[in-house]
């Protein structure tokens, strides 16, 4: 059974550089035909993916958010980690890590992460 656990700081201020990291288990991130996301919903709103990390680190990211972020990962402690820069109350968000499964037909998600309050405030 995959897993998925995010980490870092509740509370950033404005600004800031907001960094999460993604904890997986029961599988490796290199594994065939899967990647990996982050997604975030800020309060009120529905969800908005922000970046995505390829089994072979290949990354791609929404455009939107593209100039203030970067996605990276560490296969030897088969995490990887978004970063945030010059963060905004509109940052505020729980934001979800997940994983990307690929089929012939296009992808979905399978196993997310339970997720974790970011709140943007000085």
């Amino acid at each position: 059974q995959v897993q998925l656990q995010e980490s870092g700081p509740g509370l950033v201020k404005p600004s800031q550089t907001l960094s999460l990291t993604c904890t997986v288990s029961g599988g490796a991130i290199t594994a065939n035909y899967v990647g990996w996301s982050w997604i975030r919903q800020p309060p009120g709103k529905g969800l908005e993916w922000i970046a995505f990390i390829a089994n072979t680190g290949g990354t791609d990211y929404s455009p939107s958010l593209k100039s203030r972020t970067s996605i990276s990962r560490d296969m030897s402690k088969n995490q990887f980690t978004l970063h945030l820069s010059s963060v905004t109350p509109e940052d505020t968000a729980v934001y979800y890590c997940a994983r990307r499964n690929f089929y012939s037909g296009g992808y979905y998600y399978d196993y997310w992460g339970q997720g974790t309050q970011v709140t943007v405030s000085s």
